[in-house]
């Protein structure tokens, strides 16, 4: 066999091995955190704080159906011009992934060009919200860009305000600005650690909903919450943790809590993956409720980085451990049988996990 043929065959190799598929991870492995083991179908009490194990075969929750007798609230739609906006003007996108920055592997060397964009904004609204009453609400990532949200999730929303299970909150989907990870614009929103996107929604999109769907969305941090998946989900920390002035209640499921951020920042070195190596335990409690969950086949080190900051299951044993020696209020789903974004699970779990991140919501009134 020649060099050159020996070479292929060890980067066809390479390859095939950084393509497998994630190894399937077992809640009790050295260094994961303490778990109650739940009964399949099963989810956690509403007011429990700690670590469970669910699945790994599950029960379609009933909220997801429509249910007689219970109003339906209305969903409205409208699209966001970058061009018509000051922040996150222009956006940016990339055509190869980019390469380890050799002085400094925690980071990659990205060539990116300029975008416009556009986003859907979709507005769901109770039909128990009073006109001009400012409603709390909930902001999801990821939102979808041509159609409206899926009906079951929108059952969940109806049967949980009607059961008043959750307060009659205002939904809003915000479809990211395209591509994905280091050099794309959903990885500048969704990965970087400051507040920046967290003040694009502010200033942005919130405004835009109140307009356009004639509704009052309450300024009180308590009544605010997120909700993301993947880089959705540590993008709704990082809102929380550096605009706690405006969120409070966050929910995740398979938090990309590893070092994707990009372009570097020497503040914060490691990305998302310094929440529990660093700023969790050194920093005073924020009052952030936060929900998190993983499967037991989620993501291990999916790119070329191979700095150890890129397993999701560890990275997210490590957040429950983080929270918990800190003393926050949080829930820890390790969800057996399901990959990254666990949507098996989520059939199961989502409506208790909306139910538990608004659990002990009470509005502010005037005195």
């Amino acid at each position: 066999m020649s060099k050159t043929q020996t070479f292929l065959l060890i980067t066809a190799l390479a390859c095939s091995s950084a393509m497998a598929a994630p190894p399937v991870r077992k809640f009790d492995e050295p260094g994961a955190p303490p778990f109650k083991v739940l009964k399949e179908g099963e989810n956690p009490p509403i007011d429990a704080n700690d670590n469970f194990v669910i699945g790994p075969k599950y029960t379609p929750a009933p909220e997801r159906k429509k249910a007689e007798g219970v109003p339906e609230g209305k969903v409205e739609q409208f699209i966001i011009d970058s061009k018509e906006t000051k922040l996150f003007n222009p956006g940016i996108a990339r055509k190869e992934f980019g390469k380890v920055d050799p002085s400094n592997p925690k980071t990659l060397i990205v060539d990116t060009h300029n975008i416009d964009y556009k986003r859907t904004i979709s507005v769901y609204i109770p039909a128990q919200y009073k006109a001009g009453t400012d409603a709390p609400f909930l902001v999801i990532h990821d939102g979808p860009r041509d159609k409206p949200p899926g009906a079951e999730l929108l059952h969940i929303f109806d049967n949980l305000i009607a059961q008043k299970r959750i307060p009659p909150i205002v939904v809003i989907w915000i479809a990211n600005g395209g591509g994905d990870a280091q050099g794309h614009e959903r990885g500048k929103e969704y990965d970087n650690m400051n507040g920046d996107y967290a003040e694009y929604i502010e200033t942005e999109v919130l405004p835009r909903v109140e307009k356009h769907c004639n509704v009052k969305l309450t300024h009180d941090p308590n009544g605010r919450a997120v909700m993301g998946s993947s880089s959705g989900g540590s993008c709704a920390l990082i809102m929380a943790w550096f605009r706690n002035d405006l969120y409070h209640r966050v929910l995740t499921t398979s938090g990309t809590f590893v070092n994707q951020a990009w372009p570097f920042d020497p503040k914060y070195p490691d990305g998302a993956w310094g929440f529990h190596e660093t700023l969790i335990p050194n920093s005073p409690k924020k009052p952030i409720r936060i929900f998190i969950s993983v499967g037991d086949q989620d993501l291990l080190n999916p790119n070329v980085m191979r700095d150890d900051m890129h397993d999701w299951v560890e990275a997210n044993h490590r957040m429950a451990k983080a929270l918990k020696a800190k003393g926050y209020e949080y829930e820890y789903l390790f969800c057996r049988g399901a990959g990254h974004g666990i949507g098996n699970a989520q059939a199961q779990f989502l409506p208790h996990a909306l139910e538990w991140v608004w659990n002990g919501y009470v509005p502010k009134t005037d005195k």
